[in-house]
């Protein structure tokens, strides 16, 4: 009987100590970058994480299986419910061929061992040189890449990256630089406008972080007019990626602003099809200086959230809306909202809203 009863508290700590442990979860354990360039030099991902458990979440340890893979991480303690992030950078420099590997990830979580996987294939510099200009756009001009990425800029710095463009044709053509939308924290500047046949020019597209007046991850996209006809289609079309970060360098963390949140998982309930159904978040400002929320984020179209516009001050509290306009598709749906703030130990705060359609 004493044994039966031992065993049974032994069992009762054990169950309660691995409750109250942090656990990790992941968005998503792999990524393919799919086919790079060698010559483009270093590609970057970003694993996001949650602590899903019932204490802090420390990352002791993260560790690559090679040299040409460096990982970056949050190393701050993350709390019950919050998010972290991993950065990856794989660098193919002489490295030409297909590759995989992975990171080992070492944390005080009821699972203590996490591995995620990168993977792609490297198109080595000589196999370039051959085709020197894959992309084409229209019949007579043609470019090294439609796509700059730029990674992360912060809004006290500014990047330029550069395609290359040559004139496929047999005659003289001119280049102009078209804009989609009015951004004046973009600049690109032709180094030829007239560009005679085998002639090859530069385009450098400058990203000013400090004009942007986005926040966030952000696609925007320019246009290679040819002999003045404006062809806004995506023959002609240059894709920008980048993310504008907030430089924390100066601030003062003891009197930073901290955000805190009703909750990260908004329940909405049950809606009927095509109709709408809203509800509010609370942010709170618990830290000293005012918190602004640069903005909130949703790639759902169906989902509708205000941006608070004004500075939260210490110690007061913001609701922010949610509306869900349902589909005509029954059952359950989950979407997530990420808010970004000057709030330097959580920047990017992600939420999961929940609804069901019947």
């Amino acid at each position: 009987m004493k044994r039966t009863f031992l065993a049974t508290v032994v069992l009762a700590v054990c169950t309660l100590a691995f409750a109250q442990q942090p656990v990790i979860t992941f968005e998503k354990t792999e990524h393919n970058f799919g086919q790079i360039n060698e010559a483009d030099g270093r590609v970057t991902t970003i694993f996001t994480f949650k602590n899903e458990g019932m204490a802090p979440l420390v990352l002791s340890n993260v560790r690559a299986s090679c040299g040409c893979t460096t990982p970056t991480w949050t190393k701050t303690p993350v709390e019950p419910g919050q998010t972290g992030d991993i950065t990856v950078t794989y660098n193919p420099n002489g490295r030409p061929g297909k590759f995989q590997k992975t990171i080992t990830i070492t944390s005080n979580a009821s699972n203590p061992t996490t591995k995620l996987t990168i993977r792609g294939e490297v198109i080595p510099k000589t196999q370039q040189s051959i085709n020197r200009f894959p992309q084409k756009m229209g019949e007579a001009l043609a470019a090294n890449t439609r796509i700059l990425t730029y990674g992360s800029i912060l809004n006290t710095k500014n990047i330029t990256k550069t395609i290359e463009y040559t004139n496929n044709s047999d005659k003289d053509i001119t280049v102009e630089v078209l804009f989609s939308d009015k951004q004046p924290w973009i600049d690109a500047q032709a180094t030829l406008t007239t560009v005679k046949p085998k002639q090859v020019g530069q385009l450098h597209v400058n990203i000013d972080g400090s004009k942007a007046k986005v926040w966030g991850l952000e696609n925007s996209y320019i246009y290679l007019v040819v002999d003045g006809k404006r062809m806004l289609t995506d023959d002609y079309k240059v894709t920008l990626s980048y993310t504008i970060e907030e430089d924390f360098s100066d601030v003062d963390k003891k009197t930073a602003p901290i955000m805190e949140v009703s909750t990260l998982d908004l329940n909405l309930g049950t809606i009927a099809a095509g109709s709408k159904l809203s509800k509010n978040i609370s942010l709170k400002n618990v830290g000293v200086n005012p918190l602004n929320i640069r903005t909130i984020r949703c790639s759902a179209k169906n989902i509708k959230v205000n941006t608070p516009r004004q500075a939260i001050k210490s110690g007061k509290s913001q609701d922010v809306k949610v509306q869900v306009t349902a589909g005509q598709e029954v059952g359950t749906f989950r979407k997530q909202i990420e808010v970004i703030s000057n709030d330097p130990a959580k920047p990017h705060t992600r939420i999961t809203i929940t609804w069901t359609v019947k």
